[in-house]
């Protein structure tokens, strides 16, 4: 008599354990980088630094590092050891809840292998997000660095990459949910592959001209909505120095690209969700597609919420995290209307 099978619903509640904390990192992320903190810690010790200063004598030394920085010197020159204290809060949480999902994903990961609980393939794509992790913790530093050099601003580049792995990552896990929670979803028409996976994409590309309004500091360009300064093609967008480049580094053009995406996503989510809740078939499809819509129609409103309050910290916030909601009731829909052609397992109780 073979052993029963060993339950999976352990396993289905850790990864919504790790997409929570995922989340979480997003959220203080953005505090971290709206309150100028990013660059407070000018060294990277991925062990040892799990431990702040505990005592005057070490606070002295961390900031005496700071001052050397350039952000100190053309930024934050008039700090004191207090107001370092503070920014240097949201960057060392920031590190530590990174170091803490390290943790909270590897020991659970490897019990429930040596459990049976995941085994064969699921159990390598849940290696994956483990690596996937680590390697967010290499490009943040690798962006952090990019500040520390002469010029007291990471790359809107690398801030873009870092903001996308994590949303990656975070995908990846709710996707591994999702099979262990429905297995292989039920083919149904009316949504096809290309609106489905497209919508994730859109959504996917407007984060990352998200990330470049962040670091290009173009949220506070202009503050009124829909229009930006009574024009609808603001003027300066355009410096002639190529489509590509004004659109990803020229502030006016980073704006008025991530104002015009934003129009474009909220009518694809739309359309995506009023199809899809029209031609569902089951409960979990008509929920995402109504979902997905009302998320698009409130990233919107805080979208506009950022620029009317200048990037006001709880709005601009709250507008990255309902980013990474929006695409992941994206991924829902893309997987309740018909899946991938290589999920195959099936999952246990």
């Amino acid at each position: 008599m073979s052993a029963p099978t060993p339950s999976l619903r352990p396993v289905r509640a850790w990864l919504l354990v790790i997409y929570g904390l995922i989340a979480a990192m997003v959220v203080i992320g953005g505090i971290t980088r709206l309150t100028g903190s990013g660059l407070s810690m000018v060294d990277w010790h991925p062990l040892m630094g799990a431990l702040p200063p505990l005592d005057e004598a070490s606070w002295e030394a961390v900031f005496a590092r700071y001052k050397l920085s350039p952000q100190y010197a053309h930024v934050n020159h008039w700090m004191t050891l207090g107001d370092f204290k503070q920014i240097f809060f949201w960057e060392y949480l920031h590190r530590l809840l990174g170091r803490f999902i390290g943790v909270a994903f590897f020991v659970p990961w490897a019990l429930f292998v040596w459990q049976r609980r995941l085994r064969g393939a699921t159990a390598r794509r849940a290696g994956v997000a483990f690596v996937l992790g680590g390697a967010q913790g290499l490009l943040g530093w690798f962006m952090v660095k990019s500040g520390l050099v002469d010029v007291p601003e990471v790359s809107h580049f690398r801030l873009a990459a870092h903001l996308s792995l994590a949303f990656f990552v975070a995908l990846w896990v709710q996707w591994l949910w999702m099979q262990l929670r429905y297995g292989r979803p039920a083919r149904a028409g009316g949504l096809p592959f290309a609106a489905r996976w497209g919508l994730v994409s859109l959504v996917g590309v407007q984060v990352v001209w998200g990330a470049f309004m962040a670091g290009k500091r173009a949220g506070k360009i202009f503050r009124t909505f829909p229009d930006m300064n009574g024009q609808l093609i603001p003027d300066g967008w355009s410096t002639g120095a190529g489509l590509l480049t004004d659109l990803a580094s020229n502030p006016v053009g980073v704006h008025f690209a991530h104002r015009s995406l934003a129009w474009v996503v909220l009518l694809a989510a739309l359309t995506v969700a009023l199809v899809g809740a029209r031609v569902a078939t089951q409960p979990l499809q008509r929920a995402s597609a109504w979902l997905l819509g009302g998320l698009a129609l409130v990233q919107v409103a805080l979208g506009a919420a950022t620029v009317l309050t200048s990037v006001a910290i709880p709005w601009a916030v709250a507008h990255q995290g309902v980013a990474l909601l929006l695409i992941s009731a994206a991924l829902v829909v893309a997987y309740s209307f018909g899946g991938t052609p290589t999920d195959t397992e099936t999952p246990s109780p």
